[in-house]
């Protein structure tokens, strides 16, 4: 891990939370292997959430039908985005390794890291329509969400009140880190922490640390391809994809399921 650099992105409004203790312990634990680690702290920050014709510092294109996608892709190429955003996305371009860190809130990030993702992973600098998934800007870096529950386990289980967490991830981790070609880890779950005692806390914390060291060399969790879908046919899977399937149990991912069974923890564990 000598010489990484890992981005923290971080979202919680108390430093005695323990969100703040998983973010301090990872800076910790990477920091003594050798790694350079920066933290966006985003209520320190006062990081901006909304995406608006502000967040461009020159003339657009077309005020009267803004166009945030393609206006953002434009200042990027001219170098007239904001300062906020230029200075996250310098620290995104040095970052081997991108952890979020955060508290569920309703099933997704919180606003300001939504926010962070919709208006630092501008079209062109993130993605384009011939780079992304698989083929993505960043499949040479990995990110990973590191988040805490308010709910038990048991009920993101696919029998639980929740849903199958697996469900709840994909358009996260699929939809927004895949789709940018990070190679994406599992993510490090924290289950409902503040319904635990202090002890229980501590031991999450202590796993959370000794994974830390041996991070960076994971494997990814899987995604399918992007060569394995039809381009030319609205992206659709190729045939001969499908045919190769045919007599399987489950289907490829949470999201290309093929109608069949979804692959257990298909979004929570490598190598399933």
């Amino acid at each position: 891990m000598a010489s990484k650099k890992v981005l923290i992105v971080y979202a919680h409004q108390s430093s005695g939370s323990f969100n703040s203790a998983a973010k301090d312990a990872a800076v910790e634990a990477l920091t003594a292997k050798g790694c350079a680690v920066e933290v966006s702290d985003l209520y320190a920050m006062k990081f901006k959430a909304t995406a608006t014709a502000e967040d461009i510092t020159g003339e657009v294109k077309n005020a009267d039908h803004f166009c945030y996608g393609e206006e953002t892709k434009l200042a990027w190429e001219a170098g007239t985005l904001t300062a906020d955003i230029t200075e996250e996305q310098r620290k995104l371009t040095e970052a081997d390794l991108v952890i979020f860190q955060f508290p569920m809130y309703w099933f997704t990030v919180p606003a300001v890291m939504k926010g962070w993702m919709d208006r630092v992973l501008t079209l062109g600098f993130a993605f384009t329509h011939e780079k992304r998934y698989s083929q993505g800007i960043f499949k040479d870096k990995k990110a990973m969400l590191s988040f805490t529950t308010g709910s038990q386990e048991s009920m993101f289980s696919a029998d639980g009140i929740n849903g199958d967490m697996n469900v709840t991830l994909w358009p996260l981790q699929n939809g927004i880190l895949h789709y940018c070609g990070f190679q994406v880890l599992a993510p490090q779950i924290f289950w409902a922490p503040s319904h635990v005692p202090s002890e229980a806390r501590g031991t999450m914390l202590e796993g959370w640390r000794t994974r830390m060291q041996g991070l960076l060399g994971e494997n990814p969790l899987a995604f399918t391809p992007l060569d394995c879908f039809d381009g030319e046919k609205g992206y659709q899977l190729k045939p001969e994809v499908h045919e190769k399937h045919a007599a399987k149990e489950f289907g490829l991912t949470v999201g290309t399921h093929l109608g069949k069974a979804l692959p257990p923890n298909n979004q929570m564990k490598a190598g399933v």
